[in-house]
């Protein structure tokens, strides 16, 4: 399935990722180059939001949460999280200060959420 996005958003993402804060570079160096067997995106538009990295094969996006200001944006996080599973894509979490304290933990997540869906059935869909 192609997932559509805004198209205004692309200058944004390629924004984003140039100038990319720590805890995406530290995560995007063990993301890129599918050094987890699967190919991710970083930055990637989706709808109307841009997630952090992506993973097409697997429909599942990867955020993470920021430092202090990201309190404020708890609401905001969960509206944008449903509107990216009505598109059937899975979203993981985690907080920017354990991306850059505890990666291994941080990619031990990640690879049992990837073993998950791999080993998951496609999910049904409505007929019309």
């Amino acid at each position: 399935m192609k997932l559509h996005y805004e198209n205004y958003l692309n200058s944004y993402a390629k924004k984003l990722r140039q100038a990319g804060n720590l805890s995406e570079v530290f995560l995007w160096q063990e993301l890129k180059k599918d050094k987890l067997g699967y190919r991710f995106l970083r930055q990637r538009p989706i709808g109307k939001y841009i997630v952090d990295f992506y993973c097409h094969s697997l429909n599942l996006a990867i955020e993470i949460d920021g430092a202090a200001s990201h309190n404020d944006r708890v609401k905001e996080d969960e509206i944008r999280q449903k509107a990216l599973e009505e598109f059937g894509v899975r979203v993981i979490r985690f907080k920017d200060a354990d991306v850059r304290s505890n990666l291994e933990g941080v990619l031990e997540g990640i690879k049992a959420e990837i073993l998950r869906l791999a080993s998951s059935p496609p999910p049904l869909r409505k007929e019309a």
